[in-house]
């Protein structure tokens, strides 16, 4: 049976992204994902061989690849628009909730239980037969940011039994930091061009980095952020 799955994930580079703001480079949703996917299993290896601790970095990486995939359908809302008030969130997370059950509704059977949990945050479970699907749980929210949000004792694959959801509340908070930490990034590569127009916008995602209170992404933009400022011929001659 064919299936549109991946089809529709094709054309989240066809989303953009700061729609409100002037930009001197454009940036789609496709884009953005591989980003966050690369400063998400990036975060988590600096949690593992900076801070020891024990984090699925790869499914950190297979999260943020899927982080945004309902966009297909809802387009990028702005953060002004979606955070507005409560009601307007809400409003928001429901139709971004319905846009990720169909999407997920697409994933061939086989399929379904590896891809299902990446779109909608919930578990796809089978039947005794194996004939029908359910969804159990609740998608984590993307605010998530307690103090043991990223703490993980185990990894999947040391033998530990735990289900692929609490790794993904575990990991949540990584994945808000890169999130968080790819539009600083812009933020930061827009002002070195010289447009002020995401000056302030640059301010309020350093506070709420500085709000998760995450070692790792403070140990990342100590060694990182500085080179998104510079020019080519600069990082040329620092290399």
């Amino acid at each position: 049976m064919e299936s549109h799955f991946l089809a529709y994930l094709y054309r989240l580079r066809h989303i953009e992204r700061w729609s409100l703001m002037r930009n001197t480079t454009r940036e789609n949703v496709a884009e953005h994902s591989y980003h966050v996917a690369l400063l998400a299993h990036l975060l988590c290896e600096i949690g593992n061989r900076v801070f020891g601790k024990r984090l699925n970095a790869d499914r950190a990486a297979a999260m943020a690849l899927f982080h945004d995939a309902t966009e297909v359908f809802t387009g990028d809302i702005p953060t002004p628009v979606k955070h507005h008030n409560p009601r307007m969130l809400g409003s928001f997370r429901e139709i971004e909730a319905l846009a990720a059950e169909r999407l997920a509704a697409m994933v061939p059977d086989p399929l379904k239980e590896a891809y299902a949990p990446l779109l909608t945050g919930k578990t796809w479970q089978r039947s005794g037969t194996g004939a029908a699907h359910d969804y159990d749980g609740g998608k984590e929210d993307e605010e998530r940011t307690g103090p043991d949000a990223g703490n993980v004792d185990d990894a999947p694959n040391a033998g530990n039994t735990r289900r692929h959801e609490e790794y993904d509340a575990e990991l949540a908070i990584y994945l808000k930091a890169a999130d968080l930490l790819d539009a600083y990034l812009k933020c930061t590569v827009e002002l070195a061009s010289g447009n002020r127009e995401f000056a302030i916008a640059h301010r309020q995602i350093k506070a709420s980095l500085d709000r998760l209170a995450l070692p790792e992404a403070e140990w990342f933009l100590e060694r990182f952020a500085q080179s998104f400022s510079k020019t080519l011929d600069e990082l040329s001659g620092d290399a």
